[in-house]
């Protein structure tokens, strides 16, 4: 009888570490996370053990009453302040893991970060302001990129004036383009609307949402306006300093 023939085997290449490793690690990943300060009465909780994962490309909205803590966590998701337990990795690196040169490098790696106070620097115009985070990376062509996405933002006319000739929509728009003009991985933002009106708030948080689906980013956004909160894919409550 004669030899059936035999189907070749296939190898199975495995996926390369750095694949797993992409699928696999979060954006965000919060453990523990826990913020005392001292007060008149010896010590205050802000925050109370908060855990939570964030993944890539997530749009995550925290809400929550004045005082409640969302603002004091952002600004730990961020690396701006020091907790006093647990840790925060952002994209499986533990930021707390790192001294002060170390964190502000990874700020420049991976966040992009929009405030309610606009932030910008007023001795800079807008295109200078939008510049500074890519010269700061030592990133060619930054005057071309930054100019572009001021256009972007509608503010192709605006481009050599001061903070101070502007709007609040405008200043928060000169915002938008500086944090969005590294395309950072992640953006983080605290009451971006909180400063405005209604209408330019709206107009605002359009763009900011615009801008995050063509980048591909996580965003992470505080807010104590529920309408604006339900425009993300998910929402977290934080009241007395905890999730609920």
């Amino acid at each position: 009888m004669p030899d059936l023939p035999t189907t070749p085997s296939i190898p199975l290449t495995p996926a390369p570490a750095s694949v797993v490793s992409a699928r696999a690690t979060a954006a965000i990943e919060v453990t523990g996370l826990t913020k005392r300060v001292a007060d008149a009465g010896g010590e205050l909780t802000i925050l109370h053990h908060v855990d939570f994962t964030v993944q890539k490309a997530e749009t995550l909205a925290i809400v929550g009453a004045s005082g409640s803590g969302k603002s004091t966590l952002l600004g730990l998701l961020a690396g701006l302040d020091t907790p006093s337990g647990g840790r925060v990795l952002l994209d499986g690196v533990d930021i707390y893991a790192l001294d002060e040169d170390g964190r502000a490098a990874l700020r420049m790696a991976k966040l992009g970060f929009v405030f309610q106070s606009f932030q910008l620097l007023p001795h800079l115009t807008a295109l200078e302001n939008v510049m500074l985070p890519l010269e700061l990376r030592g990133e060619a062509g930054a005057r071309d990129k930054a100019q572009a996405m001021l256009r972007r933002v509608g503010l192709g006319e605006r481009l050599r004036h001061y903070p101070r000739y502007l709007s609040g929509g405008e200043q928060q728009r000169v915002a938008l383009a500086r944090a969005f003009v590294t395309e950072p991985p992640l953006l983080l933002a605290d009451e971006p609307t909180g400063s405005l009106d209604a209408a330019t708030g709206e107009a605002v948080i359009q763009l900011m949402f615009e801008l995050n689906r063509e980048h591909g980013s996580t965003l992470v956004l505080v807010t104590h306006d529920t309408t604006i909160a339900a425009r993300c894919g998910r929402v977290i409550t934080i009241a007395a300093g905890r999730l609920v």
